[in-house]
């Protein structure tokens, strides 16, 4: 590409609710992350890359606010020397739970590989972003099920084309998600005790699922998982109470202050009325599709 022309490319990639996982070391980072299941929704990311004339250095913004966007800029380094301009529209609240860090780098990924005509596949691409989510401690399987699409469960560790994953026959049911503030990732698996309990109840959770792998059992097992690993709060106990009352089936979204759930008729409001008592809801649905170019 000559350096006067201006090119440009778009991407969408999905949000990703994790309701259960376990952590998993490894030196390579390609193989490091986490198993588990969660749910992809439709909701997510736009991202848009400008390369060339008039880009002297590289320039991040969410929702037309620049930020510094770390994780991002590592998926730029790993891609190009070039300076990028990056512009996300992010659909959902950050830092809630919701996988929006992993859903910016893979969007970036694609919308760089196409503006810049990389040629690279969409598991190569989808190991980039996941780089980058382990490298600054972002996420640790966002990426792999949102590279795939659906209710994803991610049965051993690693990037798309390392791990093995698997998905639940489900439709594009709505999903209900009441946001109560952000909760650092870092903060969360930066405590030995806290990463033990969690791939202690994680590894029960797996073993649970796999014997029987339907939505409804996905959600039990993240309800149970996140009471028995102490992170689900007070509040958050009260809404899935709730949910849980009013028919429906609800947990907390890892690793965020957010419930979502899902009730078994559509035509029953009731579970949309008795998460509405707790704050706004997002509705949202499960997306079986993945990363896009638009």
């Amino acid at each position: 590409m000559a350096m006067r022309d201006t090119v440009s490319a778009k991407a969408f990639a999905p949000a990703h609710i994790t309701g259960f996982f376990e952590v998993h070391e490894h030196s390579d980072p390609l193989r490091k992350g986490s198993t588990g299941c969660g749910i992809v929704l439709d909701a997510g990311i736009e991202t848009t890359v400008i390369c060339g004339k008039g880009i002297a250095e590289t320039e991040i913004l969410l929702n037309g606010r620049k930020v510094r966007g770390q994780t991002i800029r590592t998926v730029i380094e790993m891609l190009t020397d070039m300076p990028v301009k990056v512009e996300s529209r992010a659909e959902l609240p950050i830092g809630v739970g919701l996988g929006a860090s992993g859903a910016g780098a893979l969007g970036t990924a694609y919308a760089l590989n196409s503006a810049l005509c990389l040629n690279h596949t969409g598991n190569e691409l989808s190991q980039v972003a996941h780089l980058a989510e382990v490298k600054n401690s972002s996420g640790l399987g966002d990426v792999a099920a949102q590279s795939l699409g659906g209710v994803v469960i991610r049965k051993t560790p690693g990037a798309p084309g390392m791990g093995r994953y698997d998905r639940i026959p489900c439709s594009e049911q709505e999903v209900l998600c009441i946001i109560l503030g952000e909760l650092s990732t870092p903060s969360v698996l930066g405590s030995g005790e806290m990463v033990e309990s969690i791939s202690r109840e994680g590894r029960s959770a797996m073993k649970r699922l796999m014997e029987r792998p339907t939505l409804e059992e996905f959600m039990l097992c993240s309800r149970d998982f996140s009471m028995g690993t102490g992170l689900a709060g007070d509040r958050i106990m009260d809404i899935i109470e709730a949910v849980e009352s009013a028919g429906g089936l609800a947990s907390q979204a890892m690793l965020g202050n957010t419930v979502f759930a899902i009730t078994h008729d559509p035509g029953n409001n009731a579970v949309a009325d008795a998460i509405l008592k707790f704050g706004d809801v997002l509705h949202c649905r499960i997306n079986t599709s993945s990363v896009k170019l638009v």
